[in-house]
């Protein structure tokens, strides 16, 4: 079954915004800190049970299928018909577009990444020697600036899909009217030799 650029543009969209609000959750059950509970030498941090870290790195794996099928989504063949990638690339826009995707959804792969790392770092490495450690979690805000990342990088995908798509239409026209310019000119090569020799 071929897959159409409406599934495609469907499918980055859905993928982007599945991801954007699993970072938005993840950012508002994140704790502030935990609890430093206090022993002989150390600080022992107790922090909630949230699903932050879960959502985390769903919500990157959500991205990191967004920004795969926003790719693919360039140079599938629709219709059975390939285009050479030289010729999406000869257009400016799409190639600002299409690297600005490529920045905005690693940047976003980042924000979503650090975060969700160093949350299950506190998690795993609660036992603290310090005893003056406040129990810290990720840094705030992260996850909420890759969630928005994430929803920017999909749609600027969508964007740059549009601009392939023009460049795709433009490119099949100028193939069907150098083939009809052959043609023209092979009848009309043909007519004149015709009455040339009578």
């Amino acid at each position: 079954m071929a897959v159409t650029m409406k599934q495609m543009s469907v499918l980055v969209a859905t993928l982007g915004i599945v991801s954007f609000v699993l970072g938005v959750i993840a950012e508002n059950k994140k704790p502030a800190s935990g609890t430093p509970i206090t022993g002989k030498g150390v600080v022992i941090c107790k922090y909630p049970k949230d699903p932050t870290v879960v959502l985390g790195y769903l919500s990157t794996l959500f991205l990191l299928a967004s920004v795969g099928v926003g790719y693919v989504s360039q140079f599938y063949p629709y219709k059975g018909k390939s285009v050479p990638q030289s010729v999406l690339f000869r257009s400016k826009t799409f190639l600002a577009f299409f690297n600005i995707a490529l920045f905005c959804g690693g940047l976003a792969l980042t924000l979503l990444l650090w975060p969700t790392i160093t949350e299950q770092l506190h998690l795993s490495r609660n036992v603290h020697h310090n005893i003056e450690t406040t129990c810290p979690t990720a840094k705030t805000g992260l996850f909420g600036g890759g969630a928005f990342l994430s929803l920017d990088s999909a749609l600027l995908w969508l964007v740059t899909l549009m601009l392939a798509d023009n460049a795709r239409e433009d490119y099949f026209d100028e193939i069907e009217q150098a083939g009809k310019g052959l043609d023209g000119d092979m009848i009309s090569a043909s007519s004149t030799f015709n009455v040339g020799t009578a």
